[in-house]
């Protein structure tokens, strides 16, 4: 009997519980689901609030570049900015370098709904996070970036 199989000759089989995916999976889904219910007190979503805040950071950018940080395709980041711009908290413009290319930026209600999604992002993490201890939360935070780091995944765009 090898070390994968039960006395009746059946594989063993780990529980779900077991698995650090399942739980990830869990917390995941509700830090999400919460904030985008949160968010919906601005008509915004979750793709909406993470381009806002990447171009907070960035005064400008391609949809290609945006596209590749939110890890979507250029026809989901189009519908993006096109809520954007129908909502006038983003502008496109021509990339002069080449003439045809746009350049994302934040207007100038943009950069004043950007601070208040913040606020709400802020109080969604604290609702799911409050129950870690400080150290608790930089050691989580840590071992999500090495796991991103790991696995190759981009954690801090534009670089």
């Amino acid at each position: 009997m090898n070390s994968m199989e039960t006395k009746s000759g059946s594989a063993a089989v780990s529980g779900l519980e077991s698995h650090i995916g399942y739980w990830l999976r869990q917390v995941s889904n509700s830090v999400s689901g919460g904030f985008a219910q949160s968010l919906q007190t601005k008509q915004t979503s979750v793709a909406e609030w993470v381009l806002l805040r990447l171009l907070w950071d960035r005064p400008q950018a391609t949809p290609g570049e945006m596209a590749e940080a939110l890890t979507m395709t250029r026809g989901a980041i189009s519908k993006i900015i096109d809520k954007l711009e129908s909502k006038r908290w983003i502008r496109s413009k021509i990339n002069p370098k080449d003439n045809r290319g746009q350049l994302l930026s934040l207007t100038a209600a943009g950069r004043r709904v950007v601070p208040e999604l913040a606020v709400i992002a802020d109080h969604n993490d604290l609702k799911f996070f409050s129950c870690l201890d400080a150290d608790e939360r930089t050691a989580f935070r840590h071992l999500l970036g090495k796991l991103a780091t790991h696995h190759q995944m981009r954690d801090v765009p534009f670089e």
